[in-house]
Formats: C-alpha cells, sequence, structure tokens
C-alpha cells in the first residue's frame, strides 16, 4: 500500500482530488473544522454515499463548506464513490490503513466485531473521522447507515480553543 500523498484525477469531473494515504495532515481553519468519515462496500453507488453524506450532514447541523477532509480506510483508495463525495465537496480524501483505524477502538460510539472480522478494525467511519481529526478531535455524529455506506463525524479542535 503507498503511504505517501499523490494525486488523482476524476473521471467524473475536471476538479482533482489530493488523496493521502496514512496521513493525518487535514488542513483545519476556522470555519471548516469537521471530517466525514465513511465506510462502503465496493461498487457502492455514488449517489447512495452522497446521500448519505447529506444525511449526516444534516443530522449533525453541518453545512457542506464546514467539512476540512473525507476519510476512510486505505482499502476503499480508489473507491469512486468516496472519491467522488471529496470532489464534490471539494476537499481531500484520507485514508487510513485499518491498523491506525484499530488504535481508534476505544473512542468509537459503535465498535463492530462484523467489521474487524471484515476489514481489521472495529469500524471504519467513526475511526476514519477521528484518525483524520486528530487526539483532540470527537466524535459530533456517531455511525449512521444506508443499504451500502456508513458515515459519522467528528470535529478537531484548533489549538487556539
Amino acid at each position: 500500500m503507498l503511504h505517501f500523498p499523490f494525486r488523482a484525477a476524476m473521471a467524473c469531473g475536471s476538479q482533482e482530488v489530493i488523496i493521502r494515504i496514512h496521513m493525518n495532515k487535514v488542513e483545519f481553519d476556522d470555519r471548516r473544522r469537521f471530517v466525514l468519515g465513511l465506510g462502503c462496500e465496493r461498487g457502492a453507488s455514488p449517489e447512495e454515499v452522497l446521500a448519505l453524506a447529506r444525511s449526516a450532514l444534516e443530522k449533525a447541523g453541518i453545512a457542506a463548506d464546514e467539512v476540512a477532509a473525507v476519510a476512510s480506510i486505505a482499502a476503499r483508495a480508489e473507491e469512486p464513490a468516496i472519491l467522488n463525495l471529496a470532489r464534490s465537496l471539494a476537499v481531500s480524501a484520507f485514508f487510513f490503513e485499518a491498523d491506525v483505524l484499530e488504535r481508534e477502538t476505544p473512542r468509537l460510539a459503535n465498535p463492530s466485531e462484523v467489521v474487524f472480522k471484515l476489514v481489521g478494525c472495529h469500524g471504519v467511519a467513526e475511526s476514519a473521522a477521528l484518525a483524520a481529526a486528530g487526539v483532540a478531535g470527537g466524535l459530533v455524529l456517531p455511525k449512521i447507515k444506508s443499504s451500502h455506506a456508513t458515515a459519522a463525524i467528528a470535529k478537531t479542535v484548533l489549538q487556539k480553543e
């Protein structure tokens, strides 16, 4: 698996999405302080993932322009639905190896043995959001589900707070 930033041109649009694997360098500011964590089955439809993301943001009372990044597991680094969502939000997509996500287990609202058996960590959406938000970050929306995807939102704490 790659462990450095690389660029991927999106087939579904002219805008590039920066993809970072196994890095925790999300650029937060006073406005963009949230990470949208995503998990999905391979081949999940971009429409389903987009609808789930909109639902998550609505439930949390967060505007799309407050999202700093989307995050998921490295095994989904080329998943069109996740990359399409990052492009539509005009943010970078961050992907973490399962062992990095597993370190977030004590902070999860919904750890799952089933997910652990499938991918090697106790949750993808919550873990990815927390990993990208950093150690001071926390969940503002625990995992929600659609038929083929999950989403969760974490908020970072800026140092000046």
